[in-house]
C-alpha cells in the first residue's frame, strides 16, 4: 500500500498546471524581439521610399524617428542599395543612391527603384538661378528664416539675360511657367501661386552639384557678354 493519499498525484499535476498558465506566452509583443520593427521605423521608411524625403517642418515625428533611428533606417534600405541622408541644419531627410552603385562614373549608373530625370540646359540654368537666390537669402536671414518666395517678374530679367528674350514678353513668360513646371516636379519649387510667385525648397541645395551649377553660370555668361571682335576694333579708329 502507498504511502501517500489517493489524491496526492492529481494535486500536483493540477498545481503544475496553475504554474504553466502563469507563464507569460512565448510571442508576448509587449517583449522586444530582435526582428521586431517599430510602427514608427516602418512608418518612417515607407514615406521615404514615397516621397523621397521627410521635412521636419511638415512631418516632425517622422523626421524626428528618422533622426534618432538612422542606423536601422539604412539597415533596411541597404538590400534596394539606398541610403538616408540627413540636413539637420535645415530639417531634412532624403534618399539617395547608395555609393557602391556609382562604382567609377558618377554619369553611367542604374537603379532598378530610381527612374533617372536628366534636366536640359534650360531647366538647369534656372536651377542655378534658384540655389543662388536660396543661399542668398539663408545667408542674409539665418536657416530659420522660413523659406524664401520669389516673384516671377524678379525671376525672369535673368533668365533673359542668360537665354535672351524671345521678342515677346508673353512667349518669355510661358518658357519660365514652363521650366518652373517642371522643375516643380523635382520638388525644388511649389506651384505659381495666386501673386504670381514660387517658393523654392531647402532640398534644393542637394539636388545637384554646386560647382556644376556655378560654372554653367559663369558658361552662359560668357556667352551672353558681347565680344570685341578684331573688325569691330577697326570701325572705332579714328
Amino acid at each position: 500500500m502507498s504511502d501517500f493519499p489517493e489524491n496526492s498525484n492529481k494535486t500536483r499535476i493540477e498545481s503544475l498546471g496553475k504554474r504553466v498558465d502563469q507563464r507569460p506566452p512565448e510571442n508576448d509583443n509587449s517583449q522586444p524581439s530582435e526582428l521586431f520593427t517599430s510602427t514608427t521605423v516602418k512608418t518612417a521608411v515607407q514615406e521615404l521610399l514615397k516621397y523621397g524625403l521627410l521635412n521636419a517642418e511638415k512631418k516632425p515625428n517622422l523626421y524626428r524617428t528618422t533622426l534618432t533611428h538612422t542606423s536601422a533606417i539604412n539597415q533596411i534600405l541597404e538590400p534596394l542599395d539606398l541610403h538616408v541622408r540627413l540636413d539637420e541644419v535645415r530639417g531634412l531627410a532624403f534618399l539617395v543612391v547608395a555609393p557602391q552603385v556609382f562604382s567609377n562614373d558618377e554619369d553611367e549608373w542604374t537603379h532598378p527603384l530610381v527612374r533617372r530625370q536628366r534636366l536640359t540646359l534650360e531647366q538647369s540654368l534656372l536651377l542655378a538661378l534658384l540655389r543662388q537666390q536660396y543661399i542668398v537669402f539663408e545667408q542674409e536671414s539665418g536657416t530659420d528664416g522660413g523659406t524664401p518666395k520669389v516673384a516671377l517678374d524678379d525671376l525672369l530679367p535673368s533668365l533673359n539675360l542668360f537665354l535672351g528674350e524671345t521678342g515677346s514678353e508673353t512667349r518669355d513668360q510661358k518658357r519660365l511657367r514652363n521650366l518652373l513646371e517642371r522643375l516643380k516636379e523635382h520638388g525644388v519649387v511649389s506651384e505659381i501661386n495666386d501673386k504670381d510667385e514660387v517658393t523654392i525648397r531647402p532640398i534644393i541645395v542637394h539636388l545637384a552639384n554646386p560647382d556644376t551649377l556655378v560654372a554653367l553660370l559663369e558658361h552662359y555668361r560668357r556667352l551672353s557678354t558681347p565680344r570685341t571682335t578684331e573688325s569691330d576694333e577697326a570701325k572705332h579708329e579714328p
